[in-house]
């Protein structure tokens, strides 16, 4: 028997974001729901986890989920955020495939043209071209060109997920595509992770943003205490961990300048998510080769037990 919201015509369903790293898939994801609900850099690799972000609308209800980067894997977490975004992929009602127009297709792009080609599900497509603020607006038709034959037949919507270029449209056309279906998470839920989750992607793409390139890949957020101090804040207590002697000496910076210019940016970061005062305690420790671990992974919170269906 069908539910009341079925009956009136209400759609919902999993729209699965797919792309190499520093596509844009978090950031549009932030834009359609108006707030920063997962973390962004200009570094590739910002997130790690899956996320989900809930878009209640009067007659949908579209549950976007974030994933990790598709691309070649040099250690065992990334070897394991290619395995989590590919099974996000394959539980997906929709699938946007997002890649960079304003770039050339990379090897990374050809590989995740591969893989999603490649499930067993097939779930419809979209092709999301982001970044089209970045060229001029008569090249797009050229570069448009460029990733045709990535996805042949594949619907294509040219985007800027931070100017705003065709991003309703794309709304448009993914309500249209959702199956009929009822609304799953409450009105005010617009995420399914907790404060710390948010609060360490925050911290890590502070890091992303204030450290140089050798050092960010290898950075790990455990948050260690995160607790309502009063009724004017909360304290929070996390440890950034590194894999070399040398990185955390870079992480500390002089006189601990760098970490406390890392927890400045991610304190305003944290505030403006949860809307409250924060107390930020940063710690940096050594964890050799953690990415290579899967001891360390699962520590971490890398590994994830696969869901039941």
């Amino acid at each position: 028997m069908e539910s009341s919201d079925t009956q009136g015509g209400h759609r919902s369903g999993f729209v699965a974001l797919a792309g190499r790293p520093n596509i844009g898939k978090s950031t549009l994801i932030n834009a359609f729901l108006g707030q920063n609900i997962a973390a962004v850099s200009p570094r590739p690799q910002t997130t790690r986890f899956r996320q989900l972000g809930i878009l209640t609308l009067p007659n949908a209800q579209v549950i976007f989920v974030d994933t990790p980067g598709i691309h070649k894997p040099l250690h065992k977490l990334g070897e394991q955020m290619n395995a989590d975004a590919l099974e996000v992929l394959e539980d997906a009602d929709l699938i946007l495939v997002m890649f960079d127009i304003s770039q050339l297709p990379t090897e990374d792009d050809e590989r995740v043209a591969e893989r999603v080609q490649q499930l067993s599900s097939k779930p419809p497509m979209l092709v999301v071209l982001n970044k089209v603020d970045l060229i001029p607006p008569d090249e797009i038709l050229e570069h448009q060109s460029d990733f045709e034959t990535l996805l042949p037949d594949t619907e294509i919507h040219v985007i800027s997920s931070t100017r705003g270029d065709g991003r309703d449209v794309l709304l448009d056309r993914i309500l249209e595509l959702l199956p009929f279906g009822p609304q799953y998470y409450a009105e005010d839920i617009i995420t399914d992770a907790y404060e710390r989750d948010i609060a360490a992607d925050l911290l890590r793409a502070a890091a992303l943003n204030l450290l140089r390139d050798e050092v960010p890949h290898c950075i790990a957020i455990r948050i260690d205490e995160y607790k309502e101090r009063n009724e004017h804040g909360a304290y929070i207590e996390a440890t950034i961990f590194v894999e070399r002697n040398s990185q955390k000496g870079i992480v500390i910076g002089k006189g601990g300048a760098m970490l406390r210019e890392i927890g400045t940016l991610a304190r305003k970061e944290i505030e403006a998510m949860s809307g409250r005062k924060v107390y930020l305690k940063l710690r940096v420790k050594v964890l050799p080769k953690w990415r290579n671990d899967m001891n360390a992974l699962r520590r971490l919170g890398f590994v994830h037990t696969k869901r039941k269906s």
